[in-house]
Order: C-alpha cells, then sequence, then structure tokens
C-alpha cells in the first residue's frame, strides 16, 4: 500500500483502498480425562453464565480455554471460539497488484508471502487465524480477537529517508485503549525485531482503512506497512522471514499481555 502524502510521493499515488460507507493448552489433572463432546457442552453451558468475566482473562488465556488436548490433538469448540482467532489480511490479494517494481516484484506479491508466515508462526504457538483477502467477504461483521492487514508501501524512490515502517489502528474501535495497545505492541515489536525505523507517514487512508469499517466494532483492528519497497527491497524481499516474525511478535505481545507503552496515532493530513 503506497501512502499519499503529497510531499512524500510527488509522482502521485496508487489507487488505495478507501473507507466504504455504512457499517497451550489448559493443563489436564493427572487421571481427569473427560470426552470432547462432553467437555464442550460443559463449557459452553459455564460459557453463557460467565461470560463477562472470561474476557477479563488475558486474551492468551482465553485461547486456551477452549482447547484440550484429545490423542495428541488440539480441539477447539467451534460453538464458542469464532471470536477467538486472529484475522490476517494479505493486502491487495485477490483485487489488483499493488506497487509494482522495476523488475516485476508487485506488493500483492510481498504482503502475501509475509502474511503466510506470519500465519504460520501463530500457528505455531497454537493461535488459529484466518488468511484473508483484499474485499474478502468474511471482512462483513468479522469477529476476531484482533485483525491485522498487511501492506508496503511505494517501489519508487523519493529520498533517503523513504525508507522504515508504520501502524495505524482503527480509530473508530469500540475500546480506544485496547486498540491503542494493539498499535503499541506492534510498533515496538516490529521495530525490535527487524531493526526498521519508524516512519512517521501514517495518512488518514491508513486510520481509515476500508476493512476497518466492514468488521465488526469490537473486533481491534490495525494496518501496517511492512516497508518501503525500494529502500527496503533487499529485508522485504530477501529476509522475509524476519519481517513475518516482527509482524507475529508484535501479535503475540498484544495476546499475551505483554508489556507495552500504548502508542498514540499520529495522522499525516
Amino acid at each position: 500500500m503506497d501512502t499519499q502524502d503529497p510531499d512524500l510521493f510527488p509522482e502521485g499515488p496508487h489507487p488505495r483502498h478507501r473507507r466504504r460507507s455504512s457499517a497451550a493448552l489448559t493443563p489436564r489433572r493427572p487421571g481427569f480425562i473427560v470426552p470432547a463432546v462432553v467437555a464442550a457442552a460443559i463449557f459452553a453451558t459455564v460459557f453463557v453464565s460467565i461470560t463477562p468475566d472470561i474476557f477479563s482473562l488475558r486474551i492468551a488465556d482465553q485461547f486456551r480455554s477452549l482447547i484440550s488436548a484429545q490423542e495428541g490433538v488440539l480441539v477447539v469448540n467451534p460453538a464458542i471460539s469464532n471470536n477467538l482467532k486472529i484475522g490476517i489480511v494479505a493486502g491487495h490479494m485477490g483485487l489488483d497488484s499493488g506497487a509494482v517494481c522495476d523488475d516485476g516484484t508487485t506488493e500483492a506479491d510481498v504482503n502475501f508471502a509475509i502474511a503466510t508466515l506470519v500465519q504460520k508462526k501463530l500457528a505455531e504457538r497454537g493461535y488459529p487465524s484466518d488468511l484473508l483477502k483484499e474485499k474478502d467477504e468474511k471482512l462483513q461483521g468479522y469477529k476476531a480477537a484482533l485483525l491485522l492487514s498487511i501492506h508496503n508501501d511505494s517501489c519508487v524512490f523519493v529520498n533517503d529517508e523513504a525508507t522504515g515502517f508504520k501502524v495505524a489502528r482503527a480509530i473508530g474501535a469500540v475500546d480506544q485503549n485496547i486498540s491503542s495497545r494493539l498499535l503499541g505492541c506492534m510498533k515496538a515489536r516490529y521495530q525490535e525485531t527487524t531493526g526498521l525505523p519508524w516512519h512517521n507517514s501514517v495518512t488518514r487512508d491508513m486510520t481509515e482503512y476500508h476493512a476497518f469499517e466492514e468488521i465488526d466494532p469490537s473486533t481491534p483492528a490495525a494496518i501496517i506497512e511492512t516497508g518501503f519497497l525500494n529502500l527496503d527491497y533487499e529485508i522485504l524481499t530477501k529476509n522475509t522471514d524476519k519481517v513475518a516474525q516482527g509482524v507475529a511478535n508484535g501479535i503475540l505481545c498484544y495476546l499475551e499481555n505483554e508489556n507495552v507503552e500504548p502508542t498514540p496515532t499520529q495522522v499525516s493530513e
């Protein structure tokens, strides 16, 4: 996703998706075995009566409370786990190419490569996720522990300062404190992992990203541009695993309630 800051990109932006109007394992006590169906039924019953309290737990604990071991296989109760997943949007996937570099590299391909690696890393930690297209029908009313859209910035050289990443949260989120912490986690962990600098050029096209309007308002959401496809080309295309690890670390920071300072969104006009 290219920035629309005219001072940064005088040659003009690539098309951007504007806002659309409208809307682990929990250790089992020795010798205590509960059949999966019975356990699911019991937990579903309890869940109805304690819903307000269970969401005061860490999100990671909520995930683990839904998972049990059955002959070494993770079994998740689908009746109550719909919200406990991570949505990952591979920017431009299924819609267009996004930015296109001189060597034929497209933003959509880079976004997809990063997103699939992030999904794999989350799965290795026991967190289920959905890999979503840019205009995925599933985004309508989407409920999840969080939604993150992965994009990248222009292939065009502008100046020596056109390097680094930026993150924006949904400014219309129901709980701004939670959204602020998600933003803080993404910013801190991505920078720590990749070494890329923060680029202070977040625009309203990021804070008003179309998916923020489409998902359920209770779902915390953010969009990250992991780098510039010019000066950051090497790390984005040759060291994609490190980039994906930085994104995954930000998500895990949020899910596992790691200590991080909330970060306010600064929007460039």
